[in-house]
C-alpha cells in the first residue's frame, strides 16, 4: 500500500477522505444539522455515499488503496483510541449481560443463516460468509473468515455488500427508533447493549451510538462500543471453530502454496481493552473524578472522532447503487431475514434477558 512508487497515490486517497471529513465537521456545526443531532460521523458517511453515487467513477483507481486504508487501519486505530473515553469500572458495569447477549446473537445468527441459506437453496459459502458478517462485525468479519472458507472472490464481494447495506440502514434506523420512542421499553444501558450486539460494523455502532448520545452523557455511546468490541473479539474463537469444522472441505479453487488457511485475530480489539486498562490506571494515579478530567483527554477524543469520521466517510464511498445490483436476490433476502432477527430478536432478548442478568 505504501510501497515506493505507490506512496503518493495512496496518500492522495487518504487526503481525499480527510478533506471530506473536515467538511463533515464543518457541516455538523451548522445549527440546522445540529438540531437533527447529526454528528460528524453521520455527515461523513452521507457525504461518502453521495460521492459514491456521483463522482466515484472519476476517481483514479490508484487512489483506492488510500480509501481502503481509512476503512481498515484508521478505523481500527480510532476504535483503539476510543478506549480513552472508557474505564474498567464502566466495562464491569456492562459485564455479564453484554457477554450473554453477544454470545446468543453471534451463535444464533450464524446457525440461522446456514439454515435459511439451505431453505433458499444458496451455496454454503455465500450463506456462511453472509451469516458471519451479520453475526459479528460486518465486512471485517467477512474478510476475516474468507481465508478459512476459501471461497471464490465474487462471493466475498456479495457478502460484504449485503452487510454494508443493512449495517448502514441500521445506523440511521436505531437513532430514529430511539428518538421516536420505539425503544422506550429499554433503559439507557439496555439501548446500548441492544445497539452494540445487533449492528453490523464497528463504525455503524460508533455512528449510531454517537447520534443517540453525542456527548456520552447517558453512557449509550461508550457502552454500545464496549458491547460491540466484546462481540468483535468473538471473531477469534468463531474462526478457530470454523476452521476445524471446514478443515475437511474440498476447495473449489486450485490450491497454491499461498492459499493455506490462516486464522485472523482482531488484534485491535485487544488494543482497545489495553487502552481502557491504561486509562483506568491514569484515572487512579491522577485521582481524576472522570475520564474528562484526565490531561489531554479532550484532545485525544477530538482526534479520535476525526479518525472515526474518516472511516465512516470512506465506508460511505464504497456504498453505491451497484452494491445492490451485485448482491443479487437470494443473498439480499438472506441478509434481510437475518436483519429482522437482529432488530426484532435482539430487542426481545435485551428487553427480557438483560434485566434478569443485571
Amino acid at each position: 500500500m505504501f510501497e515506493k512508487g505507490n506512496r503518493g497515490n495512496t496518500l492522495h486517497g487518504i487526503l481525499l477522505i480527510a478533506l471530506f471529513s473536515f467538511a463533515a465537521f464543518y457541516i455538523a456545526e451548522i445549527p440546522f444539522v445540529k438540531r437533527l443531532s447529526f454528528s460528524p460521523l453521520i455527515v461523513g458517511i452521507i457525504l461518502g455515499m453521495l460521492y459514491a453515487n456521483s463522482l466515484r467513477n472519476r476517481l483514479p483507481e490508484t487512489w483506492v488503496p488510500g480509501i481502503k486504508f481509512c476503512t481498515k487501519q484508521i478505523l481500527r486505530a480510532g476504535i483503539v483510541l476510543y478506549g480513552f473515553r472508557l474505564t474498567l469500572t464502566e466495562v464491569a458495569a456492562v459485564g455479564l449481560p453484554a457477554v450473554v447477549i453477544d454470545t446468543i446473537i453471534v451463535t444464533g445468527t450464524i446457525f440461522l443463516g446456514i439454515w435459511l441459506g439451505h431453505i433458499l437453496k444458496m451455496d454454503r459459502d455465500t450463506s456462511l460468509m453472509t451469516a458471519t458478517g451479520s453475526a459479528i462485525c460486518g465486512a471485517a468479519a467477512v474478510l476475516g473468515v474468507e481465508p478459512v472458507v476459501r471461497c471464490e472472490g465474487h462471493k466475498t464481494a456479495i457478502a460484504v455488500s449485503t452487510v454494508v447495506i443493512f449495517g448502514t440502514i441500521s445506523m440511521f434506523l436505531y437513532p430514529i427508533m430511539y428518538r421516536s420512542g420505539l425503544l422506550n421499553g429499554l433503559n439507557e444501558m439496555e439501548v446500548a447493549i441492544y445497539t452494540g450486539s445487533t449492528l453490523h460494523e464497528v463504525a455503524h455502532v460508533a455512528g449510531a451510538g454517537n447520534a443517540m448520545d453525542p456527548t456520552d452523557a447517558l453512557g449509550i455511546a461508550g457502552t454500545a462500543t464496549i458491547t460491540k468490541m466484546i462481540r468483535v473479539m468473538m471473531l477469534a474463537p468463531v474462526l478457530v471453530i470454523m476452521g476445524l469444522v471446514l478443515s475437511g472441505k474440498t476447495n473449489k479453487i486450485p490450491h497454491t502454496s499461498s492459499s493455506k488457511s490462516k486464522i485472523t485475530i482482531p488484534w485491535f480489539a485487544f488494543g482497545f481493552i489495553g487502552i481502557i486498562c491504561f486509562n483506568s490506571f491514569l484515572q487512579y494515579i491522577l485521582n481524576a473524578d472522570s475520564v474528562k478530567d484526565i490531561p489531554l483527554n479532550g484532545t485525544i477524543e477530538y482526534i479520535d472522532t476525526f479518525m472515526l469520521t474518516m472511516a465512516m466517510t470512506a465506508l460511505g464511498t464504497d456504498t453505491s447503487i451497484e452494491k445492490f445490483k451485485q448482491a443479487g436476490a437470494k443473498p439480499f433476502v438472506l441478509a434481510g431475514f437475518l436483519y429482522i432477527w437482529l432488530v426484532v430478536g435482539g430487542f426481545l432478548l435485551t428487553k427480557y434477558l438483560v434485566p434478569a442478568l443485571a
